[in-house]
């Protein structure tokens, strides 16, 4: 009998387990289920003797609760829960949870498991923060238990304390005896080339391994399917998006772009002029342009995107440049105005003939200042909004939208993209741009349905940027050196950013944390002690500004502007000025326990400074021990100017959320075992096979699959973050 993947849970496994699983987890349906796969697997002869653990291992061992307690942490916020284990060798180590107050319940002493994860340290005794843990059945069970598992491969599962593995297992169990036969989607050809066992076969094997290498090939299979049908449906919305006409827009060559060209200050590197041309043949195009702008920090994708929008303005159609804050909204404005200058002053006396109206629309603006640019937006008195989400109100329309730039396209979603395009009579071009630089492996699984354009040179005259680490543990001396650079910058007529990773104070909650994570307690600077402390000391006599996020948005504005404006020495900010931030006259950064900031942020931050013909200089300060992980990540960001190579690099050691502005809270999400960069060789694959599949035509059975991915939203993690 063929069983139905959409067949509910409850008609399989029962009422009760049923609402736990869908309470637990949010799957209702045998499909949903069996794509709860495990996170590894173990058997009996790897189980490691706590004597035996070295830090920084991975290994599972099987041990008693000894005791356990729960204390709040001192910001009175959290919670930590420290239990001791001991294995039969009476040798005892510690596992920690955060936030898990109900761990408590479940630590019953004398309890015995399977607890595996990366071994970490803590005042000289052996740790496990958060780990994998599998509860054997009760005492009349276990050797029966260890028994069967010292023969088998042993799926541990995510799970909750209402539900831990072993009951996944049970539930799984059931539902695998039940299927005789179900439908599988995937082309028998794509099988027979990969040598990958049918749908049945995989969930079984992946779920109940008969052997570790058929439960690998089983993975390979699954793992192809997530990526094969991501790739489908962007092939096929990238397709669908080929049938939409549009209106070509035409420039007239002596129009505002012909004007502005002329008076840039700099050339065009060869690569801005590539990609410019790449934007003016789509537009010409009765067919909707849909492309990604990728580049290097400072490589100059503004003025890319501005020419975008000038050669739209002189078809006659308007433009809308929608960003995610209004920090970065306002930086767009300020930038853009003073490039154009009196390009941008049309209906101001004395303007000149080629000229358009530029205006900013925000949410912090006042009711009768949105309504004016709204009237103005409508009857086409505006050529150019810039705008944050207040561009996607009902109130916003067109006289005739005709681009659509959205920076940082990571975080918006499809439907925010999409409610701004409808705002157009016709299907308008559109063009989205990330600063973050992204590997082409990501880009072909994130971005499949857009063209992509990589801006990779630094505009001509651009000084580089050096970078040097100050490691404050073996050589404090330096850091009042870092000061002293500053001043220097100062003094030769330049400006500096220092930044902080903490808006305020929060040191009481630092010793805790690092307890959890096996780290050296440690306070850290923040911004609103940091400013006043250089005022009065190593910095004295400078003007020094602070900005942070919670500052309200006129005196974000204000603060910027002062300091565009070379009314300010040095500002001490938190990460907001990452994106965007384009102040030419800044030379140097200090950033403080750099550790605690991210590669791509690091990169970002650094890409603030050198952005004028002065060389930059970008000190990292940390008090990191040299043979961490944390100082490694600070080495590889000293080591090379390359974004792509510290995107890589970033993303093999956090996986793709940040980055890709992932968000998959939701327990529905597609992607379960694909990585984009360990399954790179498994998505180029994919995106061969989805072509040619795409060429050759999608059987009913594969379209009902691809239909389900569609209807459910699973793909819209893709523009999320």
């Amino acid at each position: 009998m063929t069983i139905d993947l959409e067949r509910k849970l409850v008609d399989v496994i029962g009422d009760r387990t049923a609402k736990v699983i869908a309470s637990e987890f949010g799957y209702k349906t045998v499909g949903d289920f069996l794509h709860h796969y495990p996170r590894r697997y173990v058997k009996r002869g790897e189980l490691t003797n706590i004597a035996e653990l070295r830090e920084g291992e991975e290994a599972t061992v099987l041990a008693k609760v000894h005791s356990v307690k729960s204390r709040r942490m001192q910001n009175r916020k959290s919670t930590i829960v420290e239990v001791i284990i001991e294995d039969n060798q009476r040798n005892k180590m510690s596992l920690t949870f955060f936030n898990q107050a109900w761990r408590e319940r479940e630590m019953r002493v004398g309890r015995q498991g399977l607890f595996a994860g990366k071994i970490g340290t803590f005042k000289g005794q052996r740790q496990l923060a958060h780990p994998d843990l599998e509860w054997l059945p009760g005492d009349s069970d276990v050797e029966d238990a260890i028994e069967a598992f010292a023969d088998k491969h042993l799926a541990i599962y995510p799970a909750t304390s209402k539900f831990p593995s072993w009951k996944i297992a049970k539930a799984l169990e059931i539902i695998i005896d039940s299927l005789d036969e179900i439908v599988d989607y995937l082309p028998e050809q794509i099988k027979a080339n990969a040598g990958y066992p049918d749908l049945l076969t995989a969930f079984k094997e992946v779920h109940r391994p008969s052997d570790i290498k058929l439960a690998e090939l089983a993975r390979q299979r699954l793992t192809f399917d997530e990526a094969y049908l991501l790739q489908l449906t962007l092939l096929q919305r990238k397709q669908e998006l080929g049938k939409v006409h549009t209106v070509a827009r035409i420039a007239k060559s002596d129009g505002v772009l012909s004007q502005f060209d002329k008076q840039l200050p700099f050339e065009l590197t060869p690569g801005q002029r590539e990609v410019s041309t790449q934007i003016f043949d789509d537009l010409k195009s009765e067919h909707p342009m849909h492309r990604l702008l990728q580049g290097e920090v400072g490589s100059g994708k503004t003025i890319v995107a501005l020419r975008a929008a000038l050669n739209v303005i002189d078809a006659g159609a308007q433009v809308a440049l929608l960003a995610p804050t209004e920090v970065l909204a306002q930086q767009h404005h300020r930038t853009i105005l003073k490039q154009l200058g009196a390009l941008a002053t049309k209906g101001q006396l004395g303007a000149p003939d080629e000229s358009i109206a530029i205006a900013l629309l925000t949410g912090s603006l006042s009711a009768s200042e949105k309504k004016e640019i709204q009237a103005r937006c409508k009857d086409g008195q505006v050529d150019l909004v810039i705008g944050t989400h207040a561009l996607l109100s009902e109130a916003v329309n067109f006289s005739d939208l005709g681009l659509v730039i959205v920076d940082e396209q990571h975080r918006f979603g499809v439907e925010q993209r999409d409610a701004l395009r409808a705002k157009a009579k016709t299907p308008p071009h559109l063009l989205v741009m990330t600063a973050t630089p992204i590997p082409r492996t990501v880009a072909i699984t994130v971005f499949g349905d857009l063209d992509i354009s990589t801006l990779t040179e630094l505009p001509l005259g651009r000084a580089p940027i050096a970078t040097h680490l100050v490691n404050v543990l073996t050589k404090p001396a330096f850091l009042e050196r870092a000061w002293q650079r500053i001043r220097e910058e100062v003094a030769a007529g330049h400006q500096a950013y220092v930044v902080a990773p903490r808006i305020s104070p929060e040191s009481a909650e630092d010793a805790d944390i690092d307890f959890l994570f096996g780290t050296e307690s440690k306070d850290l600077n923040s911004v609103t002690e940091l400013a006043p402390k250089l005022s009065s000391g190593q910095l004295k006599g400078l003007k020094i500004a602070l900005l942070h996020g919670k500052l309200p948005p006129e005196e974000k504005e204000a603060t910027m502007q002062a300091f565009s404006n070379r009314q300010i020495d040095i500002l001490v900010s938190t990460s907001v000025i990452e994106v965007g931030v384009d102040v030419p006259n800044a030379t140097v950064m200090v950033i403080m326990d750099a550790d605690r900031f991210g590669i791509s942020q690091l990169h970002q931050l650094r890409g603030r400074v050198g952005r004028g013909e002065a060389p930059g200089l970008c000190l990292l300060v940390t008090s990191v021990a040299e043979d961490s992980p944390a100082y490694e990540r600070l080495n590889a960001v000293a080591s090379t100017l390359d974004g792509f190579e510290l995107a890589r690099i970033d993303l093999e050691q956090r996986r793709e959320g940040d980055v890709l502005g992932i968000a998959q809270s939701g327990n529905r999400s597609h992607l379960k075992l694909l990585r984009v960069l360990r399954d790179e060789e498994i998505i180029n694959k994919a995106r061969s096979a989805a072509e040619s599949t795409l060429a050759n035509g999608i059987s009913p059975a594969l379209q009902i699959e691809l239909d389900k991915l569609i209807k459910e939203q699973e793909v819209e993690y893709l523009d999320k973050g």
